[in-house]
This record gives C-alpha cells, sequence and structure tokens, in this order.
C-alpha cells in the first residue's frame, strides 16, 4: 500500500500478531494512562460550570464532555497493539484521578473507568486484535461512552420515556462524544505522534512511517 492511501484503510494487521507485552508496551500504556488522569481532573474542574450551565438549558447535553474521560483506552490500544491495553490504560487513568480527588469518589470512578476500558477494550477483540482502522477505533470510543451512559444509568436510575428524557440525550450526547473525542480526535492524534517517529518501536509507528497507514 502506498503512502497516499487513507489513514482509514490501515490493513489487517499479520495473520499471527505477537500479543505478548514487552517492557516498553507496559512503559507507554502506562504513561498514557497517568497523562490521561492528569487530564481527566482537570477536565473535571474545567467543566464543572458549563455542565450545570448545559444541563440547565438541555437535561443530558453536557454528555457532550464525556469524551475528554474516555480517550485512555482507545489511544493506548490503538498505539500498544496488544490485548488489555485499552483496559489497563483507562483503570490506571481512573485510579490515579480517584487518588487526586474528585466529585465522584474513588470507589465510582474506579467502577466506571473499568466499566468504560472494558466496552474500549471489547472492541478491538473482536477483531482479534488485528484492524487497527479509524472505524475500529472510533467504534471503541463510541462503545466507551456507551459504557459511561450506561454505568450512570444503571447507578442513578436516569429516566427513559417515550417522550425523551435525560437519559436518552445523554445517551446520544455520550455516545458520539466517545466517538468524536476518543474515536476519531484519538486516531489521528496517533497519526502525529507516529509520525515524529516516537512509535519507531511499536508496530503501530512502523505501519506510518512506513507509509501502510
Amino acid at each position: 500500500m502506498t503512502s497516499s492511501s487513507s489513514p482509514s484503510s490501515d490493513p489487517v494487521a499479520p495473520s499471527r500478531p505477537s500479543l505478548n507485552w514487552r517492557v516498553v508496551d507496559i512503559a507507554v500504556a502506562s504513561v498514557i494512562g497517568v497523562a490521561s488522569a492528569l487530564i481527566y481532573w482537570g477536565v473535571a474542574i474545567v467543566t464543572y460550570a458549563p455542565w450545570e450551565t448545559l444541563d440547565a438549558l438541555v437535561p443530558g447535553l453536557p454528555g457532550l464532555f464525556n469524551g475528554l474521560w474516555l480517550f485512555a483506552g482507545p489511544l493506548a490500544a490503538v498505539i500498544v497493539r496488544k490485548p488489555g491495553a485499552a483496559l489497563y490504560a483507562e483503570v490506571v487513568a481512573g485510579v490515579l484521578e480517584a487518588l487526586m480527588g474528585n466529585m465522584w469518589g474513588g470507589v465510582e470512578t474506579f467502577l466506571i473507568a473499568l466499566v468504560q476500558g472494558l466496552l474500549a477494550e471489547a472492541v478491538f477483540a473482536a477483531f482479534a486484535y488485528r484492524r487497527w482502522t479509524l472505524p475500529v477505533v472510533t467504534l471503541s470510543g463510541a462503545l466507551s461512552g456507551v459504557g459511561c451512559w450506561g454505568y450512570s444509568f444503571f447507578t442513578h436510575l436516569q429516566g427513559i420515556s417515550a417522550t425523551g428524557s435525560y437519559g436518552v440525550v445523554y445517551f446520544i450526547t455520550t455516545t458520539l462524544s466517545g466517538a468524536v473525542i476518543a474515536g476519531v480526535l484519538m486516531w489521528y492524534l496517533y497519526l502525529a505522534i507516529a509520525r515524529t517517529g516516537a512509535l519507531d518501536s511499536f508496530a503501530s509507528g512502523r505501519a506510518v512511517r512506513g507509509g501502510q497507514a
């Protein structure tokens, strides 16, 4: 495939990709988790006032912000490309964010991170860790958003009705935010990082530098 190929047409990985974690895989996934935790913590502070304003305007609309808490998993997965990378990075981010202190509390932050990470991971597992494309990463972000919504829905009993309600709007906005921020934006961030040569020790980086993505 030539360098003019579309980023979203990244070919199927080799039929038997290496799924064993290396030290560098752990290190990079950890760095993504730590950096994400700092961003998650800051986002909680910055979005507090806008969240209240949007929620008063249209209940559930603040779900548009939720992708800002979902990106660690898809980003780690598309870079490291090993089983568990999405789950690991999201849980690390959630645990560290909880330790820094936030409005949700430690246990709840860990649990929602676990759910989001599991659903982000599920997409890559469904493709047997062989498909690394824009649509797959976008789907991972969207499904992570579904996990975020689902946790809130079932633990806080958000309403749903035929005429629409907070739960419906929050589902739509959170899923969309996950797809765009944790999916599409992370795909292009990955490409930008890979093009600097920083990921040359990863198949994901070599694919970009070699014109295969």
